[in-house]
């Protein structure tokens, strides 16, 4: 059944062609498998709830019938303002807007948020751009650029919130702008598009613009709001959606409520925060956590940006997950929120997820696997400009607060694997931290460093030993087979093209400052050789000769290092290969990476490909890529059929001759055009 809305019509109908809903809500209260909302163009200023799923036979759809035209937002017009000189305006509304919480009497707040300010889960809009909180009204008055936001110069565009009576009260500073003569709004829901229930599944939300909600913090261990959210179920399909100022995060494919494990770290104190992740996860194993009830959604084509912490975040619920052909970017940018759960993307046991052919830049993070990237395959996407945009001149002056966000392309933390990372074009400075092992890094092309090799796998204890146990699985379910530390190693590195890039002596510094850090040691010196040190597996299989059983003699072979491998790497511009690797290097010819936006696409303008070796490398595959260690699963696809690497970061087919880097060659990087 075709089921009509449009927020246009004076009078709510039946939801027929002829006589459409108003909003898309009573839609949503009928809407049964196999039946098709069309939402008319318009701005649907609701919290749209469903009331029911679709089956993996018939979905639910709501599509808006012209791309991006139908607006949900979790705003309001915010009006009738009154002049209170220099740029500074009030206004006041009745708390009788807000039907579900204050934003403006709700902190943001969590396990892992670093509340360095007070800030809250509302925000003030002008023409669609949110302005920046501030704790004091002299800071309405007498606003002073912000030097973390990427956008200084509109961060004098300052509000602050009080309470009067039952009444709101707004002082914000528009510059040189008249509010009533502009778009002023204010975010009054806390979700978009998400279900009340858990379970309500086979959902499809197609061509949206889904806008300016008052979402809260979404760390691993609370459950995950979102704009858009699915909501603890099972098969939904984000597409073609533009996602957009959310306070905190964007889409949620994440953990559902745990009422006595809701924060827990940050309640009730006692337990570090690490055992309480640990216990959320046995919790939702024994609550229903399966492969048959929760994940398998799919976000694709969507253009998500300018979230405070992040564009997509998931825990638990976002395993067997696609996250395919997105646009990614803008995230954290106002710096008005801190904390270890930010980035373009933050995942957390991403089961047998696929990240594939994303565009993720200018964001402090760009793509974070934390616990469990087992089975994780991230591939054929293009990262730059993933970090803070403000550095002092000197080290020993930076702000600590902020080091946790000078991000990185792809962070990979305490997962046993196996995650494969392949075909994918890495620019920024520092492109992969990787305190993790089951790895392989195959046919990239990076322009950054590997960061926190060896290190950032324990909990900081000050003088007592921290280490930190997390889960691994059954292989393709979510049912956990054991947890276990880290030993580090266990990386393969193939058919790689690594170019050290000039380093800024900011980062140059930082990395001298850092060197010594147990979490990150912010290294931008760029290539393999991080893993110097580490054992071939020819080396670490010796140390198993002989009797291993009990009563054996002393050894430290079940705590060394796990072994490295490492084939088919090409090394520029000063980039330095592992001590133990056969590799090309060329420390003669300096190499080009600039990346253009023109014409409507992203081309890289670079001479590598004259400078490539001419020989052939081995084919990439299942077999050769072998096992994860811990979890004893191969690099394998989803379904458990094996992997060959045969197709390059455009799809192009690698046949004959075998080359380094993301392209099959010169030819598949039309004329250096990366991303149309």
């Amino acid at each position: 059944m075709l089921i009509y809305a449009d927020g246009q019509v004076t009078v709510s109908g039946d939801g027929s062609k002829e006589r459409p809903f108003k909003t898309i809500q009573e839609a949503a209260d009928i809407a049964r498998p196999g039946d098709e909302v069309l939402v008319a163009p318009g701005i649907y200023r609701e919290h749209v709830d469903p009331k029911f799923g679709g089956t993996a036979e018939n979905r639910i759809v709501y599509r808006s019938v012209k791309p991006l035209a139908a607006v949900i937002t979790g705003a309001e017009p915010l009006t009738d303002w009154k002049d209170e000189g220099d740029g500074v305006w009030s206004a006041r509304v009745s708390n009788q807007i807000f039907t579900e919480r204050n934003p403006y009497t709700t902190p943001v707040s969590g396990d892992w948020f670093n509340a360095y300010m007070t800030a809250h889960t509302g925000d003030i809009f002008l023409n669609g751009k949110s302005l920046y909180e501030v704790t004091e009204p002299e800071n309405v008055r007498h606003p002073k650029p912000s030097a973390a936001s990427w956008d200084a110069a509109f961060s004098v565009y300052t509000w602050y919130a009080e309470q009067d009576g039952d009444e709101t009260v707004f002082l914000a500073n528009f510059q040189d702008k008249n509010p009533n003569e502009e778009n002023v709004e204010f975010s009054v829901r806390p979700a978009c598009f998400a279900p009340a229930a858990e379970g309500i599944g086979y959902i499809t939300l197609s061509g949206f613009t889904v806008c300016m909600a008052a979402t809260q913090w979404a760390p691993p261990t609370a459950f995950q709001e979102g704009m858009i959210a699915p909501h603890w179920s099972k098969g939904w399909i984000i597409e073609d959606c533009e996602v957009y100022e959310s306070k905190c995060s964007g889409i949620s494919l994440g953990k559902y409520l745990q009422k006595e494990n809701d924060n827990k770290w940050l309640h009730k104190k006692y337990k570090d925060g690490t055992q309480t992740e640990r216990e959320c996860i046995c919790q939702a194993q024994i609550e229903g956590w399966t492969k048959e009830r929760i994940g398998s959604h799919i976000v694709r084509r969507c253009n998500i940006h300018d979230c405070g912490q992040t564009g997509i975040v998931g825990h638990l619920g976002g395993a067997f997950s696609v996250i395919e052909d997105c646009h990614i970017h803008h995230i954290n940018n106002k710096q008005n929120l801190a904390g270890a759960e930010i980035g373009g993307i933050k995942m957390h046991a991403a089961i047998d997820c696929i990240i594939r052919r994303n565009h993720i830049h200018n964001c402090t993070r760009g793509l974070w696997l934390d616990w469990q990237a087992q089975g994780t395959r991230v591939s054929q996407n293009l990262f730059h400009d993933n970090t803070v945009p403000f550095l002092p001149t000197d080290p020993a002056k930076f702000d600590p607060a902020f080091i946790a966000g000078i991000g990185e392309d792809i962070f990979v933390e305490v997962s046993h694997g196996p995650t494969l990372i392949d075909n994918n074009i890495l620019l920024s400075a520092r492109a992969l931290k990787l305190p993790s092992q089951g790895l392989a890094v195959v046919h990239n092309l990076i322009a950054g460093g590997l960061v926190s090799i060896g290190i950032g796998t324990d909990n900081g204890a000050k003088t007592l030993p921290s280490q930190r146990y997390t889960p691994y699985h059954v292989p393709h379910r979510t049912e956990i087979a054991g947890f276990m530390t880290f030993l580090h190693g266990d990386a393969r590195f193939y058919n790689n093209i690594f170019v050290q890039q000039p380093m800024k002596p900011i980062l140059a510094g930082l990395m001298q400052y850092m060197k010594n850090d147990g979490w990150d040691d912010f290294n931008i010196e760029i290539g393999t050789f991080r893993y110097d040190g580490y054992p071939t597996f020819e080396e670490w299989d010796r140390e198993f000769d002989g009797y291993c059983g009990m009563g054996s003699p002393a050894s430290d072979r079940y705590y060394m290092h796990l072994p490295v491998w490492a084939e088919g790497n090409c090394f520029f511009g000063g980039a330095r290969p592992w001590e133990k690797e056969a590799a090309y290097v060329d420390a003669e010819h300096a190499v080009t990476l600039e990346l253009e936006e023109r014409d409507g696409g992203w081309y890289l303008n670079t001479n590598l490909f004259e400078l490539l070796p001419k020989r052939a490398l081995a084919l990439i595959d299942t077999e050769k890529l072998g096992m994860a260690f811990e979890p004893e699963q191969r690099f394998e696809n989803p379904d458990g059929s094996p992997i060959c690497l045969d197709g390059d970061y455009r799809g192009a087919k690698r046949e004959n001759a075998v080359l380094p880097g993301p392209f099959a060659g010169r030819e598949s990087a039309e004329g250096n055009l990366i991303l149309a």
